[in-house]
């Protein structure tokens, strides 16, 4: 099926790279509910570990403008522990469920930021770590935490460059060690890791065009874009298994 409509998912896939990018969230927001009309929901978390590896490492690279070492403790020791525990817990649940959760999980989060404009998260260091806890637990669960993580580092107000590449760096560790998990678990199928250098060129390409827009653009306009297609991919998440 991937074969006949590759053309088709690199496109969608580097999409999702430049809202990602843009909206902060990270790519994997947008990639898991594309990638999930492809294969078994198992199989998408293993793609998409290896394709965030090299995405934020790119992003390392574009947005290098300083990090924030206090933040990588706080939020990225917790996020770290968590996607591990969340990743050994993600094959006992059933597939179907998971893409069940992905949905009314990405719904629920876009909703409230959307109809509660002005709600936001205290910078302290205990909510960086809640934060933490949360966004790792999802990526290892759903494949997908970078929506907590944006909205947590969001709350300290940092530079564009450096909220991105702090973001990135926790992210990396996030999928080291979700990548690991995921191979013992068996979800990385050698029948698709011909996908990996074809996706390595999507992050590096998405990554630059996402910086080029970020230049341009008012960011809380376009996180307002970002949090309604999060919203609609939520929605067709939902509907896919129906």
């Amino acid at each position: 099926m991937l074969d006949r409509y590759l053309p088709v998912f690199i496109i969608l896939s580097l999409l999702a790279e430049i809202l990602g990018t843009v909206g902060g969230f990270g790519s994997s927001v947008f990639f898991v509910p594309i990638a999930n009309f492809f294969w078994d929901f198992q199989s998408v978390l293993g793609i998409t570990a290896l394709y965030h590896v090299s995405s934020n490492l790119t992003k390392i690279a574009f947005f290098n403008k300083g990090l924030d070492k206090k933040l990588l403790i706080q939020l990225g020791v917790p996020a770290v522990v968590f996607v591990i525990i969340g990743g050994y817990f993600s094959q006992y649940i059933n597939s179907v469920y998971l893409n069940y959760l992905l949905g009314i999980f990405l719904v629920s989060l876009s909703l409230i930021f959307l109809i509660f404009k002005k709600l936001a998260v205290k910078p302290t260091s205990k909510n960086a770590m809640i934060g933490g806890t949360l966004s790792g637990l999802s990526a290892g669960i759903l494949g997908t935490g970078g929506a907590i993580r944006g909205i947590t580092l969001a709350a300290f107000k940092m530079d564009k460059n450096k909220f991105i590449a702090t973001s990135a760096v926790i992210d990396l560790a996030v999928d080291v060690s979700r990548t690991v998990v995921y191979y013992l678990n068996g979800y990385m199928r050698a029948d698709l890791l011909y996908l990996i250098p074809v996706l390595i060129l999507v992050g590096i390409g998405g990554t630059w065009i996402g910086k080029r827009i970020l230049n341009r653009i008012c960011q809380d306009q376009f996180r307002t874009i970002v949090l309604v297609l999060i919203l609609g991919i939520g929605i067709v998440s939902i509907f896919s298994n129906l």
